[in-house]
């Protein structure tokens, strides 16, 4: 998934191969233990061509031979892309948003049809998924220790190199001004169309919750 980290964010500048590329990609795809659905219908269901999904998929294949990728090894490769900071607690919550039937196992649709929101999806879909992520127990709702565990958990990872004069109350005083305005009615949690809201009327707490930047 390493490779397909790098490759997503130039989809966009890669030139096209050959047409006879086209029978190569397809027959790969049959040398996995788990073959995912037909890049047709992954085109109908994504914000990508077939052939962004062709370059994902040889990404995703070379860093998960077996075509689905566990949380252990979702947490190492991650891991990568922060060495100076400690990402395995926030790899573990992006892991359960990718995980969508929390089997265990995250599979290339899995991985795409995430990545298609959070690239080229609408500011509402990415707010909804956003909220996702963050509402830990999938109740429908992100109370005040769900959001201080995913805020401590990106704190954590961006490590001390990136903050360094942080205090170590930092992480609970952002949550406690960002959760009393996005808690509208002043019940203790936070719903999905409250998050929305707020997050629309704020530029600041888009930014600082981390919503599109960082998160992959």
């Amino acid at each position: 998934m390493g490779a397909v980290m790098g490759t997503f964010s130039s989809l966009q500048t890669k030139q096209r191969r050959p047409s006879k590329d086209k029978i190569e990609d397809e027959l790969e795809m049959t040398t996995v233990c788990h073959r995912p659905e037909g890049l047709e219908q992954l085109e109908a269901q994504t914000n990508f061509t077939k052939r962004e999904l062709q370059v994902l998929y040889r990404g995703f294949k070379n860093e998960c031979p077996s075509g689905v990728v566990n949380e252990e090894t979702f947490k190492q490769i991650y891991a990568q892309f922060f060495p100076h900071g400690d990402a395995s607690m926030y790899a573990h919550y992006l892991f359960n948003a990718f995980d969508t039937a929390q089997n265990g196992s995250v599979k290339f649709e899995d991985f795409v049809m995430a990545l298609s929101i959070l690239l080229r999806g609408t500011v509402h879909e990415k707010l909804r998924w956003t909220f996702n992520l963050y509402d830990i127990n999938k109740d429908g709702y992100i109370n005040k220790e769900e959001m201080m565990d995913i805020v401590k958990a990106i704190y954590d990872m961006m490590g001390k190199y990136t903050y360094p004069v942080l205090k170590e109350d930092a992480p609970r005083q952002h949550v406690e001004v960002f959760f009393q305005k996005m808690d509208k009615n002043k019940d203790g949690v936070v719903t999905l169309d409250e998050f929305i809201e707020s997050c629309q009327e704020d530029d600041n707490i888009m930014r600082s919750l981390q919503l599109f930047e960082n998160v992959m």
